[in-house]
């Protein structure tokens, strides 16, 4: 009996899935996921200089380094990619079920950070580094239309991306739904709310608090306001009132803090 062609599809999709690796350059980033033991590492190209700065990152992984001419740099990479000379290659990061997770750890009510198509890497980058500074539980965007784990992510996140989990998850709106299940208030980030963050906030911060962010320009999608049990807006001093979504989510993520 022939499969149906959405069972096939799935299955390739799934095959493509586990068949992904991912380019990280620039000493930092390589440092980080070659001290990470969950990350899967498949292929180390260094040049000498790199090699001797990242030695115990090297032997710490147990991983044998290809050598390279830093004049032809071998790996595969964007020839306007900052390497410093080190580049690994990887699986992505698997972080597990979103409601594993958004549980939190601690008595510190958890702080999630939720991205509308927000697709640009070195912007989520950004927000991972902010959301490992506040201690946020998770990133989390969606698997179309959200910016999948990248060299350049992975470097402006300077090494967040090995410790602050980053979920994609199928529809945002579903996954929205999971969380206020598990107890968590829903607050969207619109510049024309009438809310004020704090004030949203007033008596409830012992609550689990995820914050929805979109793209910028068009913002949060009608359905993903829809979901959202508030939409709030962060002051501004002077008629100039839209800040970076990546500057948007540390400034919430700190006004947010349990």
């Amino acid at each position: 009996m022939k499969k149906p062609k959405w069972v096939v599809a799935k299955e390739q999709a799934k095959k493509a899935a586990g068949a992904e690796t991912v380019w990280l350059f620039g000493l930092h980033a390589v440092r980080d996921a070659l001290e990470n033991p969950a990350r899967e590492k498949l292929r180390l190209i260094v040049t000498q200089n790199a090699a001797d700065k990242l030695a115990s990152a090297i032997a710490t992984a147990g991983i044998e380094p290809e050598m390279s001419d830093p004049r032809r740099f071998s790996a595969p990479l964007d020839p306007q990619s900052v390497h410093q000379g080190a580049a690994l290659e990887v699986k992505p990061l698997n972080w597990g079920r979103l409601e594993d997770v958004c549980l939190g750890e601690g008595t510190t009510p958890p702080r999630l950070v939720l991205l509308d198509r927000v697709t640009d890497p070195h912007n989520v980058g950004a927000i991972l580094r902010s959301a490992e500074v506040f201690g946020a539980a998770a990133v989390i965007g969606t698997i179309h239309h959200s910016a999948p784990e990248t060299g350049a992510l992975a470097k402006t996140a300077s090494g967040a991306l090995e410790r602050q989990p980053y979920l994609r998850i199928r529809n945002l709106a579903d996954g929205m739904t999971k969380l206020r299940d598990m107890g968590y208030i829903l607050l969207g980030l619109d510049g024309e709310a009438d809310v004020e963050l704090e004030q949203a906030l007033e008596g409830r911060r012992d609550r689990p608090v995820a914050l929805v962010l979109g793209a910028e320009g068009p913002g949060l999608r009608p359905k993903t306001k829809d979901t959202c049990d508030q939409l709030v807006k962060i002051p501004f001093a002077r008629e100039f009132g839209s800040l970076n979504v990546s500057n948007a989510a540390a400034v919430a993520l700190y006004a947010a803090r349990g």
